[in-house]
């Protein structure tokens, strides 16, 4: 995890002998130098994917997959926006169009996208497969349906959205328009949601990474004592990790290898 949160994001997975990028919300420097400072080989990334065209998701797209000559994995309707409203190069980038529910190969991994619902063109998460591994990476969505929460149960590892306390969201500086807009079914999950659909999980998700956090809206803190309710009698310390928008631990880094 090398950035989750408001101002950008941005994951590294890495397989076996296939390496992929999930979103590129910082700036391509930013996220080179990150990657450095983890250990990670840039030159191994075989392909990046991206769940939507917010700037928050998007901001390092264009200028990181040219750079280490990779191609970008979106839907239809988030390659269309992005490409006719937020991109600003002329120079050819490689993209590939991907749908709901046809898996598609990145090297030695299997990425089937899943949609999700958010106020963006054509949004989705994804779920990838390793051999007898699978990764479930859900963020930006207001609603958890029971396809999508079936599809992050089968996952040894999931990032599951966690945005905000409705408490704090409720008093805090937003203006009203924007808290609806974050309440809605197409907004973000706060604490209680993700809390209640790792209920449902039990023992089943060896490792839950907490990710998207406002930083206004919610703390570290809060995150992890409502993932701590919702998984009950289930809840190890081990399991659940939050990320923040400075990324994660390089115990973190360790665990999602395992």
């Amino acid at each position: 995890m090398l950035a989750s949160g408001s101002k950008g994001n941005c994951v590294v997975l890495e397989g076996d002998s296939s390496t992929i990028l999930i979103d590129a919300g910082l700036s391509a420097k930013e996220i080179l130098a990150r990657m450095e400072r983890a250990g990670l080989d840039a030159g191994r990334i075989d392909a990046l994917l991206v769940t939507h065209e917010h700037g928050d998701h998007t901001r390092g797209v264009d200028v990181l997959a040219r750079k280490l000559d990779i191609p970008v994995h979106a839907t239809e309707g988030t390659l269309a926006d992005f490409l006719n409203h937020r991109r600003t190069s002329t120079k050819p980038l490689v993209h590939h169009t991907c749908r709901d529910g046809e898996p598609f190969p990145v090297g030695d991994l299997s990425v089937r996208p899943f949609a999700v619902s958010h106020d963006a063109a054509e949004p989705c998460g994804f779920i990838i497969t390793e051999g007898d591994l699978v990764f479930g990476y859900c963020t930006d969505t207001g609603i958890i349906t029971p396809h999508v929460h079936d599809l992050l149960r089968t996952c040894d590892g999931i990032v599951l959205e966690s945005n905000h306390c409705p408490e704090m969201l409720a008093n805090g500086p937003y203006p009203e328009s924007l808290k609806r807009r974050i309440r809605s079914k197409r907004g973000h999950l706060s604490n209680p949601d993700a809390a209640a659909c790792l209920q449902n999980f039990g023992k089943d998700v060896p490792l839950v990474i907490l990710a998207h956090l406002s930083e206004t809206n919610n703390t570290v803190e809060k995150a992890e004592l409502s993932a701590r309710g919702g998984l009950g009698l289930f809840f190890d310390e081990s399991r659940v990790v939050v990320a923040t928008q400075c990324g994660t631990t390089e115990g973190c880094r360790q665990q999602m290898r395992l």
